[in-house]
């Protein structure tokens, strides 16, 4: 089969190595443009891009795909058989999705109809999933809407982050688009309607960052710091000076010992000793913290930072 690859980040570049490696034919690579990063702000390529100039494949950047012929008609002088779309960051229409005979397929890391939208890895682990996964199905016109080919279910750990999920979803959409290829090209692909119980996964908001110690319990911020690692990180305030925290964990009451502990507000640090490290009230359960960032400052563990940044017990977090 001809395959025609759309995709973008590190996430979609597994995809392509995986489908490359199983050697199948890649007519082209389709990618977004080139962004500037980094202290200088050049222009680098996409993840995607950089494995495509590497395996000397062939790209196309267009700055946009709606509306605009000349892209679609290259596309159609190609003949892709079926194309493949993996996180490109943008929504094909109708005049693409009708180009190739077996139709545009699209790997979602989630468990369809479940976190449909931009940022499903996220939102599973801030809503504390136990699992969560990878699906591939038919594209339409909607928001990860089309008929699902297969599914694959993985286990979420207890401590996993963000980045530490989207690498083995990343890997694991992969394969499951390699698989999903060999039954596409046999015509034994199923395909499965999705019903109407679907929740959405839309992409975050540096509001939902900020920890709410007043509303939140200490398993549901330990979630928000999984979740937001490493893409921003958790923050609260403290005197005034902004902190994150990047590793935390739900304590347990033998580990402190704080007199009226149940009359202070939350928020209120229980203790905080370089050895011991720091333990703050929540409005259920109490929240040890194991990696920080102080303003302006690196991550480091927490003990790191009391040695020159000693926080007072019974301080509170704003």
């Amino acid at each position: 089969m001809n395959i025609l690859f759309m995709g973008t980040p590190d996430f979609a570049k597994e995809s392509l190595k995986a489908i490359y490696e199983a050697k199948h034919n890649i007519i082209g690579v389709v990618t977004n443009l080139d962004k500037p990063r980094g202290r200088g702000m050049k222009l680098q390529p996409s993840e995607v891009k950089e494995y495509a100039l590497e395996k000397g494949l062939k790209i196309y950047q267009p700055e946009r795909i709606k509306n605009n012929k000349e892209f679609v008609e290259e596309i159609q002088e190609l003949k892709p058989d079926v194309i493949c779309v993996v996180a490109y960051g943008k929504l094909l229409p109708k005049e693409i999705l009708e180009i190739p005979k077996y139709g545009c397929i699209n790997v979602h890391a989630s468990l369809l109809p479940k976190y449909r939208g931009a940022a499903p890895i996220q939102w599973a682990i801030l809503n504390g999933e136990k699992e969560t996964g990878v699906t591939t199905m038919y594209m339409d016109t909607g928001m990860d809407t089309g008929d699902i080919i297969l599914k694959e279910k993985v286990k979420i750990g207890e401590e996993e982050t963000t980045g530490e999920l989207w690498g083995r979803l990343a890997r694991k959409g992969g394969e499951l688009l390699v698989k999903t290829l060999e039954q596409i090209e046999k015509e034994t692909a199923p395909r499965e309607k999705q019903g109407e119980d679907f929740t959405v996964a839309p992409m975050l908001s540096k509001k939902i960052a900020k920890i709410d110690w007043e509303n939140q319990t200490a398993q549901e911020i330990k979630n928000l710091v999984r979740g937001l690692n490493p893409i921003m990180g958790a923050y609260t305030y403290l005197e005034g000076k902004k902190i994150k925290f990047w590793k935390v964990m739900v304590g347990t009451e033998d580990e402190i010992i704080a007199d009226n502990m149940y009359f202070l507000r939350n928020g209120t640090i229980i203790v905080s000793d370089p050895r011991d490290g720091v333990f703050i009230k929540t409005k259920e359960g109490i929240l040890k913290v194991l990696e920080i960032q102080g303003e302006n400052a690196k991550r480091m563990s927490i003990q790191d930072f009391l040695r020159g940044n000693p926080i007072e017990e019974f301080e509170v977090f704003e």
